[in-house]
């Protein structure tokens, strides 16, 4: 079993200036967005896109990504918090982003940046989806770096111990305990998001879209992907303390804003490949 390395989260200083982990790996997801996102324009010119666009298409997306992230965890997982400490929804490098709200955050970017451009709304997702995973996985690595959104206590050889001090109030929800001596076997659950909604759906829909596509289609692949990913992590992962499990010891939050995604990802590639269809 696996033993937590313990990080730091922030990973240097510069006099009263602390530069967290978290803002860094946001940092390298925007410039991997950016880079990829060049290289598929310049390689791809049957795609319609220009390497100098994609600079703008970024800063539509960081907005878009940030104040929607935040105020998605902000409404789904974290309204107690902020009643109490309402200064809270502005200290990004302490956690606390959905990707759901961060994703209906790009939506709105991307449609604003689409009517910028006289491009319609799948024509610039179409082209985004596959820039997104490489995003996911830094934001991943965050979490683990931060110690938040660990899965469930396991005895399998994938598990980590973690120290309860690092843990949060975990140990204490799988009967462990509060003792900062003390350790808790768990799923990290953040490396199997980054394995999966990082990596494997990256590969997947970079090689997918390396091909041009009925219209719709790349942006149903990774709604559907996603959504499979994250709805079985879900399984193994600790629902947030304040919220818990909804039913049955298993639904959680994640589950219910997971689902329609699979549905609409579904949909969505049935669209494109009937219209397909129909026009050939």
């Amino acid at each position: 079993m696996l033993t937590f390395p313990n990080i730091d989260p922030i990973a240097f200083s510069l006099g009263p200036l602390q530069v967290h982990w978290y803002g860094i790996t946001y940092l390298v997801a925007f410039l991997l967005f950016l880079a990829l996102g060049k290289y598929r324009a310049r390689s791809k010119p049957q795609f319609g896109w220009k390497a100098d666009e994609i600079d703008d298409l970024l800063l539509y997306g960081v907005l878009g990504v940030v104040a929607g992230g935040r105020i998605g965890y902000i409404l789904f997982y974290g309204l107690g918090d902020i009643a109490q400490d309402p200064l809270r929804i502005f200290r990004i490098w302490e956690g606390g982003m959905s990707f759901h709200g961060g994703m209906l955050g790009v939506f709105v970017a991307l449609w604003l940046y689409g009517r910028r451009t006289q491009r319609t709304f799948f024509q610039v997702s179409d082209f985004v989806a596959p820039l997104i995973p490489p995003g996911l996985l830094a934001g991943r690595i965050a979490n683990f770096i931060n110690a938040e959104l660990w899965g469930g206590p396991t005895s399998l050889p994938v598990g980590m111990q973690v120290a309860c001090d690092k843990a949060g109030d975990l140990c204490q929800r799988v009967g462990s305990g509060i003792n900062p001596s003390m350790s808790v076997p768990v799923h990290p659950s953040q490396l199997y998001e980054a394995a999966l909604e990082g990596v494997l759906l990256f590969l997947i829909l970079w090689f997918y879209s390396s091909k041009q596509r009925p219209l719709m289609a790349v942006s149903g692949l990774f709604l559907l992907g996603y959504g499979v990913f994250r709805f079985a992590i879900e399984f193994v992962r600790m629902p947030d303390a304040h919220i818990g499990y909804l039913a049955g010891g298993w639904l959680t939050v994640g589950m219910l804003l997971t689902a329609p995604m699979i549905l609409i990802g579904l949909l969505f590639m049935a669209i494109a490949y009937t219209r397909h269809r129909q026009t050939a």
